[in-house]
């Protein structure tokens, strides 16, 4: 989940635009991670070192690494390390955005400092997502709010997060996470929930976004919004608010229950003074959930 973040940071940073994220996180799956990329993460190597080794390729029919070695950037030991190394999702989204022009090698290679500081993402080995890690940035993510990020509240977005990765795919970044008093409806279908942790939530999109998330979810090609992808919608929604009922009652001890999924009719929901809207963008288009939490 480093990378979905790490588009967040890059918008919330103006580093680049939502457009240039999308184009990047759509080629980003078909993207091979580069020995120079590898190198500037590992501190290596700068920015400056790979784009000289970058030139020379232009007129040596050499490999990267033999280059590195013959330069004196790079020890063979090095370059033997490099090879085995296990890389971040997020560095591969920052390789796309250099191949794409978005950015330089030298901007990512402060960006990929700055992001793990902002983390605190001190230990490099990321062969795991480690929970410590993904706890920090969830809660970097709940600073712009007054929500607390107790467990109840982390629990919810760390599943909604790994949901969406699931079954819908792990092209996204989370764009914000704001109060809301009022919101304007696409198509939207709510869920509330009762118990320790009382809400209602919301998912809303257009109708041709309800279309390729539909296709996505079922794993078949929808190309008219009708009730068959209405009702994905809601049983996504009816699923991961069963499975997050579930993490509570294991981690907790508490039971939630939950009311059948209904299609939100009002062309303007108004909303208590303790709601939230959270955008997710996908290439496909942007995803909307509203919180509203209950005294």
């Amino acid at each position: 989940m480093y990378a979905q973040f790490f588009g967040t940071f890059l918008l919330s940073h103006n580093v680049v635009t939502k457009d240039q994220l999308l184009s990047a996180l759509g080629k980003k799956s078909s993207q091979h991670m580069k020995f120079g990329t590898l190198a500037i993460m590992k501190g290596y190597m700068t920015a400056n070192e790979v784009d000289n080794v970058i030139i020379s390729q232009t007129h040596n029919d050499c490999r990267f690494g033999d280059l590195a070695v013959r330069e004196g950037y790079l020890t063979q030991e090095q370059v033997d390390e490099l090879v085995k190394t296990q890389y971040p999702d997020f560095l591969l989204l920052g390789q796309t955005l250099v191949d794409e022009g978005y950015i330089t090698n030298t901007q990512l290679e402060t960006l990929i400092v700055d992001y793990e500081s902002e983390n605190e993402l001190t230990d490099l080995d990321y062969s795991n997502e480690k929970q410590d890690d993904l706890d920090r940035i969830l809660a970097n993510f709940f600073h712009t709010t007054d929500v607390a990020a107790d467990e109840y509240n982390a629990s919810y977005m760390r599943l909604l997060f790994n949901d969406l990765t699931r079954f819908i795919g792990d092209d996204f970044t989370p764009l914000c996470f704001n109060p809301c008093k009022e919101y304007p409806v696409n198509y939207c279908v709510s869920q509330t929930i009762h118990g320790d942790l009382s809400a209602k939530v919301y998912l809303d999109m257009p109708e041709t976004t309800c279309i390729s998330f539909a296709s996505r979810y079922v794993n078949e090609e929808f190309t008219e919004f009708d009730e068959y992808v209405q009702a994905s919608l809601e049983d996504f929604l009816n699923l991961h608010n069963g499975l997050y009922n579930v993490n509570i009652s294991n981690t907790l001890g508490k039971e939630l229950t939950l009311e059948a999924p209904e299609v939100v009719s009002d062309e303007l929901i108004e909303l208590s003074s303790s709601s939230y809207l959270l955008q997710v963008m996908y290439p496909f288009g942007v995803i909307n959930f509203i919180f509203e939490l209950k005294k």
